[in-house]
C-alpha cells in the first residue's frame, strides 16, 4: 500500500505540473506526443540511468577514498548534477536534432527541458518518498517527504534542465556557428552549476536550517525563471501581432480572428468551438513563428514552403471560424 501511495504522490503532482508548463505555451503549442516522449525519457532513461551511474560512481569514490563522507559529498555535489543534467538534457537534444522544426522559441526550450525534468522528478520523488520517507519513518515520514519533494522542492529538476533547453533554443535561433556550438554547452553548464549549488548549499548548513535556506534560494530562482517566462510570453505575443497583421491585409484571416489570435487565452478555449477552430488558432501561432524564423534565419531548407502551406491552411479554415 505504501508503495502505491508513493507512486501516486511521485507521479500525479508531476503530471499536474507538466500540464501547467504545457499551458504556459500560450501562442504556439508543442506537440503533445513530443512532450510525452520528453516526460517518458525523464521517467525511464534519465532517472534509471542516473540511478545506475550515481551508484557506480559513489561506490568508486568510496573504494578510492575509503571514506563514506567523501563518497556522499562527491556523489551529491559533483557526480549527480553532471550525470543527471546530461541525461535529462539529452531529451531536449533529441528534439533539437530530429524535430528542430518544432523548436521555434526560447520558451520552447524551457518547456521541453522542464517537461523532461518533471519526468525525472516523478521517478526520483517516488523513490525518496518510499525509501527515505516510509521505510525510515513510517507513514509520518512518507507524508513529510511528500510535502518536501512535491511542494518545497517540486520544481527543482524542471528549473535545472530549463537552462539546457534555453541553451539549445539560443543555438536553434542563431546564425552564428560559434554561438550554435557554445550555447547548448553553456546552457548545460549552467544547469549543472545550479544543480550542484542546490545539492551542496543545504547540505553544508545541514538540518532544518539548511532545508529552509536552500528552499528560499530555490524559490527565488524559480520566481526569476517564472518572470522570464512571462516576459517570453509577451515577446511571443508581439511576434504574433507583427507577423499576422500582413495576413489580415492579404485577406487570409479576418480582423476579428486576428484579435482573437493575440489573446493568451484563445488556445485554451478554442477547442470548445470545434476542431477546425482549435487547429486554426494553432496554425496562426505556427505561421507567425515560421515567418519570424524565415525573416531572421532564412529558408533553412523549408521555412518558406511551411509558411505558404500554413497560409493555405488558414485560408481554407478561416470561413469555418468565427
Amino acid at each position: 500500500m505504501a508503495l502505491l501511495v508513493s507512486i501516486f504522490f511521485g507521479f500525479v503532482p508531476m503530471f499536474l505540473y507538466a500540464a501547467f508548463v504545457f499551458w504556459l505555451d500560450r501562442y504556439e503549442k508543442e506537440p503533445k506526443a513530443l512532450l510525452g516522449a520528453a516526460f517518458f525519457w525523464g521517467v525511464v532513461i534519465a532517472a534509471g540511468g542516473a540511478f545506475i551511474l550515481n551508484t557506480l560512481f559513489g561506490v568508486g569514490i568510496y573504494i578510492f577514498t575509503n571514506s563514506e563522507a567523501a563518497a556522499d559529498f562527491g556523489t551529491t555535489s559533483i557526480v549527480a548534477p553532471v550525470v543527471e543534467e546530461i541525461l535529462k538534457g539529452m531529451a531536449v537534444g533529441i528534439v533539437f536534432l530530429i524535430f528542430r522544426k518544432e523548436f521555434d522559441s526560447i520558451l520552447d526550450g524551457i518547456i521541453y527541458g522542464g517537461i523532461a525534468g518533471l519526468g525525472f522528478a516523478a521517478t526520483e520523488n517516488t523513490l525518496y518518498i518510499y525509501r527515505n520517507g516510509y521505510l525510515e519513518g513510517g507513514w509520518g515520514g512518507l507524508f513529510l517527504l511528500v510535502f518536501i519533494r512535491v511542494f518545497v522542492v517540486g520544481w527543482m529538476h524542471a528549473f535545472f534542465t530549463a537552462f539546457t533547453g534555453i541553451g539549445f533554443a539560443v543555438s536553434r535561433l542563431n546564425r552564428n556557428m560559434l554561438i550554435k556550438i557554445i550555447a547548448p554547452l553553456a546552457g548545460l553548464g549552467v544547469a549543472i552549476t545550479v544543480h550542484a549549488f542546490h545539492n551542496t548549499f543545504g547540505g553544508l548548513i545541514g538540518g532544518v536550517e539548511g532545508l529552509a535556506l536552500g528552499s528560499l534560494v530555490d524559490w527565488f530562482g524559480w520566481a526569476l525563471m517564472f518572470g522570464f517566462i512571462i516576459w517570453l510570453i509577451g515577446y511571443e505575443r508581439n511576434i504574433v501581432k507583427n507577423q499576422l497583421l500582413e495576413e489580415v491585409s492579404a485577406g487570409v484571416i479576418s480582423q476579428e480572428q486576428y484579435k482573437k489570435a493575440l489573446s493568451p487565452w484563445t488556445l485554451t478555449t478554442a477547442g470548445m468551438s470545434g476542431r477546425a477552430t482549435s487547429r486554426f488558432y494553432h496554425a496562426c501561432g505556427e505561421l507567425a513563428h515560421k515567418k519570424e524564423q524565415l525573416k531572421k534565419l532564412g529558408d533553412e531548407s523549408g521555412n518558406a514552403g511551411i509558411v505558404e502551406s500554413l497560409r493555405r491552411e488558414l485560408a481554407s479554415l478561416s470561413p469555418q471560424v468565427r
